[in-house]
C-alpha cells in the first residue's frame, strides 16, 4: 500500500470539473487580482465563522504581519507566543523589529499554557498571539480576560484551525485579529498561497484593507505603510468552490480522526480534544519515542508521516539572539522529540487507517 499524506490530487480530482470552470471564468475575465471573487470569499468567510470582516490576503503569514502592522507593533514591543509553532509566528513579530516572549504550552493541547501567560506580561507588552495548533483553538476565554486585565490585543494564529469552534465560537472570531492560512495542505486550503484576517472593529478592518495594498486609500494616495498582501482571483474562485463543502470536509476528516482514535487509544498517546471545543484536524498527532525509528519502518510500508514541529522556536538558531536556552520550556521540547503527524485528509479510507494502525501498533507494542 501506497498512502498519500494530503491527498491533494484527490482533493482536485473529486471537484475537477467546478475547479475548472471557475478559473476559467477568472481568466477569461482578465481579473486577476481583487474583484468580485474576493468579494464572494470574504463576505462567505466572514458569515461562516460570525467575525463582522474577513480580508483576503497573500498568505498566512502576511496576514500575521497585516494584523501586527495595523496593530501598530513596533521595534521594541513584546509580544507573547508560544515556542512550539511554525516559524512564521514568531518571525513575523522579528520582521517588525518587536520581540518574541515564549510561554510553553499545554500538552494536552499542544497550545500555549494560557496559565503562565501573565507572568510573562511587562511594560512592553502589547499582545499576546496564541497559536491553534493541528486545528485545536488555544484557551481564548482565559487568554482574553488577560489581555483586557492588561490591555493588550489578542491576535489568534489560526494558520491550522479555520473551521474549528471554541464554547461555539468559530477560531478567526474570538480575538482582536484572526488570521488563517490557505496554504494547499491547510484544512481549507487553496491551490497556491493564501490567507485572511478577520476582525470585529470597523477601524481595524479599514486600516488592514488600505494597508494590504500599500497603505492605499485610494489611486496613488497612502495612508499608511502597508504591504502588497492581496488575495488573487484565481484562489478565491478556488475556495469559492470549496467552502461550498467545507463542513462536509470537515466531518470527513472528524470520520477518520475518530478511526484513528479508537484503534490507537491504548496504543499511544493520542490528540485529545476538550469537550468545550472541536477540531478541524489540520494534523492528527500522536506522540512515540524512538520516533525516527518508527517513521523509518513506517516510510517502507508505504506510510507517510511528518513531524510538526522537531526543534522548538527557542532553540532555532535565527532566534539564539533572544538569549533562551534548552531547558527553558521543557514541556515544548518533550513533544517536540515525540510528536508523529499520521496522514490526515478527508479521503483517508477505512482500509488504510487500518493498515496504518496495524503497522503502527507492531512497533510499540
Amino acid at each position: 500500500m501506497n498512502i498519500d499524506f494530503a491527498n491533494l490530487t484527490k482533493a482536485f480530482e473529486e471537484r475537477e470539473e467546478e475547479y475548472l470552470s471557475v478559473t476559467k471564468e477568472v481568466m477569461s475575465s482578465a481579473r486577476y487580482i481583487l474583484g468580485k471573487e474576493t468579494e464572494e470569499l470574504e463576505s462567505s468567510l466572514a458569515q461562516f465563522t460570525g467575525s463582522k470582516y474577513a480580508l483576503g490576503v497573500s498568505s498566512g503569514t502576511d496576514a500575521l504581519l497585516l494584523a501586527m502592522m495595523a496593530l501598530g507593533i513596533r521595534g521594541g514591543d513584546e509580544i507573547i507566543t508560544t515556542p512550539f509553532t511554525f516559524i512564521a509566528t514568531a518571525e513575523t513579530i522579528a520582521c517588525l523589529g518587536a520581540k518574541p516572549v515564549f510561554v510553553d504550552i499545554d500538552e494536552t493541547t499542544f497550545n500555549i499554557d494560557a496559565s503562565q501567560i501573565e507572568i510573562a506580561i511587562t511594560e512592553k507588552t502589547k499582545a499576546i498571539m496564541p497559536v491553534s495548533l493541528y486545528g485545536q483553538m488555544a484557551n481564548m476565554d482565559e487568554i482574553n480576560a488577560i489581555a483586557a486585565k492588561h490591555n493588550l490585543a489578542v491576535i489568534e494564529d489560526a494558520a491550522q484551525s479555520f473551521g474549528a469552534t471554541y464554547k461555539g465560537k468559530r477560531s478567526c472570531a474570538t480575538s482582536t485579529i484572526g488570521c488563517t492560512s490557505f496554504f494547499p495542505a491547510k484544512p481549507l486550503g487553496c491551490f497556491g498561497d493564501g490567507g485572511a484576517v478577520f476582525t470585529n472593529d470597523n477601524e481595524l478592518f479599514e486600516k488592514m484593507k488600505a494597508m494590504r495594498v500599500h497603505g492605499q486609500v485610494k489611486r496613488y494616495t497612502h495612508k499608511y505603510i502597508g504591504m502588497g498582501g492581496r488575495l488573487d482571483n484565481l484562489q478565491s474562485a478556488i475556495l469559492n468552490v470549496k467552502m461550498r463543502y467545507y463542513e462536509q470536509d470537515i466531518a470527513r476528516r472528524q470520520q477518520v480522526a475518530e478511526q484513528y482514535s479508537k484503534q490507537l487509544a491504548d496504543v499511544v498517546k493520542t490528540p485529545e480534544v476538550l469537550q468545550d471545543r472541536t477540531s478541524v484536524w489540520a494534523q492528527y498527532t500522536v506522540r512515540v519515542s524512538e520516533r525516527e525509528k518508527i517513521q523509518g519502518v513506517l516510510k517502507v510500508k508505504g506510510i507517510p508521516t511528518a513531524v510538526h514541529y522537531p526543534i522548538p522556536m527557542h532553540l532555532q538558531e535565527c532566534f539564539n539572539y533572544l538569549g533562551y536556552k534548552k531547558g527553558d520550556f521543557p514541556v515544548s521540547e518533550q513533544c517536540a522529540a515525540e510528536v508523529m503527524s499520521l496522514p490526515m485528509n478527508p479521503y483517508v479510507t477505512n482500509e488504510e487507517i487500518e493498515y496504518i494502525t496495524t503497522n503502527l501498533k507492531e512497533l510499540v507494542e
